[in-house]
């Protein structure tokens, strides 16, 4: 028996993971996946998350591999129509760090590591949850033989497809939009450095992000949700609508997703919480998801510490279910207008948006409340 299990080995659970380990909680994660997966949609970690993974010791070793994202572009119809800076978004950390999540969860993975060598247990699919009000059994299978763990809590980090979150019973509010992208990684072409692009085109949005070894990962807002390409496709559609020309053949990453919102109704049932994309699934259009889970462990950490020392946490648990799930909500309400934004329009539409979106960010005010928006402030 151990402190806590921790159902999911992703990003999310493995910084819940270290953030108890370091304050000597004794923890299993337990990760059906045998290996970690080369490709992934997140790549944005906010100043929030970086001051949160500070908290771990993992921040400044992510900094060094990722690239610093200290401005955002906004280009419509050949024409800069506005710079916003991120400068004045935190006093630690005034960027948006991009950095592929597949290295983000190996320099997680190594610090649980250095903490206890024998935490994460790969290869494990958790089948059943049994809570008896004292503790909480997992069945699971390893390897192709039945295997148990017990703990005095169980934290299910196991992201939209959740094996823990049904087992709860959990109402969950879903949405599903009309919005369909796809999106690749390619050489980068471009003269923007380490800046974000983003092209507000008639024909759908065209957003552009620096990545470590001079990538660029490029994201097109599809007019048609069964019309996505191969990678001359993607180049193709990209030259179209920016102007820019991309290799096809430097292509190492292509991933085409629809957009559905998933908020459940309550994060914490009896000894088991619910934290992550278990419990909110967002538009990975503002790259919001992963840093909302990391944000959730960050407040559910001294709440489970104070659990096992015996204290009576009760209100604190409905307090962070109250305050996360309102979190959750403010992202999903963010991803729709970042969604709406990107739609195709006609020509004077377009034209009329664009206008208003170099407008608005002439004002100090209001690039200043758009900036910290845009970095979960």
């Amino acid at each position: 028996m151990v402190d806590v299990l921790v159902i999911g080995g992703g990003p999310v659970g493995l910084f819940m993971a270290a953030v108890l380990l370091q304050h000597g909680v004794s923890v299993r994660i337990l990760e059906q996946r045998t290996g970690t997966e080369p490709h992934s949609r997140a790549i944005g970690i906010h100043p929030p998350s970086l001051d949160a993974l500070q908290g771990i010791g993992v921040a400044p070793a992510l900094v060094a591999e990722g690239v610093p994202i200290r401005r955002g572009i906004a280009i419509g119809g050949g024409r800069t129509l506005a710079r916003m800076s991120f400068a004045q978004v935190s006093e630690n950390y005034p960027f948006v760090l991009a950095l592929p999540q597949s290295r983000t969860e190996a320099a997680l993975e190594l610090r649980v590591r250095q903490l206890d060598p024998d935490a994460l247990h790969r290869g494990v699919r958790v089948e059943r949850l049994h809570d008896d009000g004292r503790q909480v059994t997992a069945e699971a299978t390893a390897g192709g033989s039945a295997v148990q763990y017990t703990a005095a809590i169980a934290i299910a980090a196991d992201g939209v497809k959740s094996t823990v979150r049904p087992q709860l019973g959990t109402a969950v509010r879903t949405k599903d939009y009309r919005d369909s992208y796809l999106m690749g990684d390619f050489a980068d072409s471009t003269g923007f450095g380490p800046d974000a692009a983003l092209f507000l085109e008639s024909a759908g949005i065209v957003e552009s992000f620096p990545l470590p070894g001079m990538l660029r990962r490029w994201v097109v807002r599809l007019a048609d949700p069964g019309n996505a390409g191969d990678a001359n496709w993607l180049a193709h559609t990209i030259k179209q609508r920016t102007g820019i020309d991309v290799d096809p053949a430097s292509n190492s990453m292509l991933s085409h997703f629809g957009v559905r919102t998933r908020l459940v109704r309550r994060m914490v049932t009896g000894r088991t919480v619910l934290i992550g994309d278990a419990a909110h699934e967002i538009s990975p259009i503002g790259g919001q998801g992963m840093n909302l889970g990391w944000l959730d462990a960050a407040a559910l950490a001294p709440v489970v510490r104070a659990s096992l020392h015996g204290a009576d946490v009760g209100t604190k648990l409905r307090n962070f279910e109250t305050s996360r799930m309102a979190a959750a909500a403010r992202a999903a309400r963010q991803s729709e207008i970042n969604m709406a934004l990107g739609r195709p329009l006609p020509a004077g539409p377009c034209e009329v948006r664009n206008r208003a979106v170099s407008a608005a960010a002439s004002e100090p005010a209001f690039h200043a409340f758009v900036a910290r928006r845009f970095t979960m402030q």
